[in-house]
């Protein structure tokens, strides 16, 4: 997910009033960081901030305050946020930005220290303190220095994201099912600033999923830190089945996107749902990490190499014309030259359609950083590029394969300047993280799904004709 510029439109309201206050309490610009949970949550704020009389305006110049939402999963996420947080305190310093709220993952994860290094900051607040942000904003208008710290514990249930006030184009939305996480991951602290697994009952999903279609949302993008897990902690069992079941039956929904799938609990059902679906795509994002088992073992994957490929096997022979998307960590500590290569033949194997490569992160709280045997800077990042200029190989190839192929294409935006030229995605490329098609053609609009024919590939990208 790129980071959220300071907003610069007026996005859509699913769920608020159809009419906004006339007296404005005060004018704001807010920045969203991160990944497509956190995305949600700053739609929320969003959403509650308006209903409070708030005004969001393009630029932090002359507001009254901003709002940076913060990710704080690894440490070049980290530095992009406190990159956000510095430019704000700058215009404060300048007089330009009367104050800064700063939320989300970095608070949590940091709390009372990021007012000591940053004193400029006016307030924290914590990811699960999100619903809280009005009356921040009210006590930093009203000028009071008390509360300036807001954190909640985590949920036993995920907190309802109704009313938001979304910045995604109109025709596609991220449907959060869960928070939170149970796997802890040696190399992980999510869990730390997330707390543990908390499933949204389906109920309050479905709600949230005909809000979204009523504003004219036609691809959901379901997302959670573990997708599959969905429902364990609630009911008993994992319910994902029924879930997407009942979301299927919402009317005007046509795509339903499938992120974060963890290995485990991915039964036959779940299989044979997605595979005789109409609406659920053909299309599963998977992060896998790694595939020696020595390693999955370090960083407590709790699945191994031989239950990994039979599951992989068992995908791609039930779902026609499966897409996967995958991410892997190279110079995970103790990673031997052996274990990287096994990697490499693994990744050559499979020719995942959609591929992303990590360098190991080193999280100071995470038991991955208590292990021996660090891999060097230097062996990671050639690593990664190794793995980089492999994937890229088998990412051409499988765009060269699509070429003479019909498919069905939602449209984005118009390519700027250009006349009957527009910007969309298949079925096979999720918003932001994969690739899109080039179309031309005319009485196309926006938010719709058109039937193209591809005729050439732009690098991993497709141009189509309809």
């Amino acid at each position: 997910m790129q980071p959220l510029p300071i907003i610069a439109n007026q996005p859509s309201a699913a769920g608020s009033p159809s009419s906004t206050p006339t007296e404005t309490k005060g004018r704001y610009a807010f920045v969203s960081l991160g990944c497509p949970k956190n995305l949600v949550d700053s739609e929320r704020m969003l959403g509650l901030l308006q209903l409070d009389g708030y005004e969001l305006v393009p630029s932090p110049e002359g507001a009254d305050f901003a709002i940076v939402n913060t990710c704080g999963f690894i440490e070049s996420a980290r530095n992009e946020s406190f990159a956000a947080i510095d430019e704000m305190l700058e215009l404060k310093k300048r007089g330009d930005l009367r104050g800064l709220i700063v939320s989300g993952c970095l608070a949590e994860r940091q709390k009372e220290q990021l007012l000591v290094d940053r004193p400029g900051i006016d307030h924290l607040v914590g990811v699960f303190g999100r619903e809280e942000v009005t009356k921040v904003a009210d006590r930093l208008i009203g000028g009071l220095d008390e509360q300036r710290l807001v954190f909640k514990p985590a949920p036993v249930r995920a907190l309802a994201d109704t009313g938001r006030l979304r910045v995604t184009p109109r025709h596609f939305a991220y449907l959060k099912i869960s928070e939170g996480c149970d796997r802890l991951c040696t190399f992980c602290a999510i869990p730390k600033m997330r707390g543990k697994h908390a499933t949204k009952p389906i109920e309050d999903v479905l709600t949230e999923a005909r809000e979204l279609a009523a504003d004219g949302v036609k691809e959901l993008v379901i997302v959670a830190q573990d997708t599959t897990y969905y429902g364990k902690d609630l009911y008993g069992e994992p319910r994902l089945v029924e879930l997407l079941r009942e979301l299927e039956q919402v009317e005007g929904i046509k795509w339903i996107r499938l992120m974060y799938l963890y290995p485990m609990y991915f039964t036959d059902e779940l299989i044979d749902v997605v595979a005789s679906s109409e609406k659920i795509l053909p299309y599963l994002d998977m992060p896998l990490q790694h595939i020696n088992d020595r390693m999955l073992k370090r960083m407590q994957r709790r699945v191994n190499r031989q239950e990994t490929e039979a599951l992989l096997g068992k995908l791609r022979s039930r779902i026609d014309n499966l897409t996967l998307r995958t991410t892997m960590i190279t110079g995970f500590p103790g990673e031997t030259d052996q274990e990287f290569t096994e990697l490499a033949e693994f990744i050559a194997e499979q020719r995942f359609e959609r591929l992303g490569v990590f360098t190991y992160s080193l999280e100071p709280d995470t038991p991955a950083a208590r292990l021996p045997n660090h891999v060097d800077e230097a062996t990671m990042q050639a690593r990664h590029d190794e793995l980089m200029a492999l994937q890229q190989s088998i990412a051409f190839e499988f765009a060269e394969s699509q070429i003479g192929t019909q498919q069905d294409i939602l449209i984005d935006r118009p390519v700027p300047g250009e006349e009957n030229a527009w910007i969309g995605r298949t079925k096979f490329d999720a918003p932001d993280v994969d690739c899109v098609a080039y179309v031309t053609g005319d009485q196309i609009a926006t938010g719709q799904i058109v039937q193209g024919e591809v005729v050439a590939r732009n690098d991993y990208d497709l141009v189509a004709a309809c």
